[in-house]
């Protein structure tokens, strides 16, 4: 038996404005969440492109191609209720950041991960005023608690829509510096996922790469783009 689906049954997604920001509606009817809470966004940037979202859907409806639309779900039913947890889990990456982490050798591999990280470390050091240590090896090192303390503030000061962005920014690479970047305009999210694979793609180049870890890579770059882009529409009006 094939698993049912849910249709369309809607000929036109609109946006209206819905109190204080903005809602998606679906021949009149406004979209809500999964758990049927109301889908308020906070610009009409980021509604007109949920609402493109659920245009594009033909016959079926596919969650996988609405990635706009699940991360605003995800913003208002996961995040908003617990977003203490939430920015604690994100500001302890700082603790254990990738870029703090570096190989031993080859020496190919460690001249790789300083020219792509080091800008980021005097990035932090300068413009988050959030200097990090820097360690060859896996042996965990401290970090400076004043530091950790600045870091968890630029975390705590985002709103539920950026701290939902943030969450795939910096899980996905495994760096709160990298995810911070981003969200300051530093780099581009396609850099992001660059930098998150350094040691990858040395492997990569070595070993070679097999079609699986090639799918899961592009798997996590495409999240790293739709949660720079969920960022950037959640901010412009």
């Amino acid at each position: 038996m094939s698993e049912w689906k849910a249709r369309r049954f809607w000929k036109a997604a609109d946006i209206r404005t819905a109190g204080t920001g903005w809602e998606v509606a679906l021949d009149g009817r406004p979209v809500r969440t999964p758990g049927k809470q109301p889908l308020i966004l906070p610009t009409a940037a980021l509604a007109r492109a949920v609402a493109g979202e659920w245009d594009a859907q033909t016959e079926a409806i596919d969650p996988n191609t609405m990635p706009l639309t699940r991360a605003a779900n995800s913003a208002i039913e996961k995040v908003a209720p617990q977003f203490a947890g939430v920015a604690a889990m994100l500001a302890d990456y700082g603790g254990t950041d990738l870029l703090s982490y570096r190989a031993e050798q080859p020496e190919e591999l460690v001249r790789m991960q300083a020219e792509g990280w080091d800008p980021l470390i005097d990035w932090a050091a300068t413009e988050l005023r959030a200097p990090l240590r820097i360690t060859h090896g896996v042996i965990p090192i401290p970090q400076d608690p004043e530091s950790l303390t600045r870091l968890r503030a630029e975390v705590e000061a985002l709103d539920v829509f950026g701290l939902t962005a943030l969450h795939d920014l910096v899980t996905l690479p495994g760096s709160l510096v990298i995810g911070l970047a981003v969200l300051r305009g530093r780099i581009e999210a396609e850099e992001a996922w660059h930098l998150s694979r350094i040691d990858e793609k040395f492997q990569a180049a070595r070993w070679g790469e097999d079609e699986e870890a090639r799918l899961t890579a592009e798997t996590r770059r495409a999240a790293i783009h739709s949660a720079a882009r969920f960022w950037h529409l959640s901010r412009v009006g």
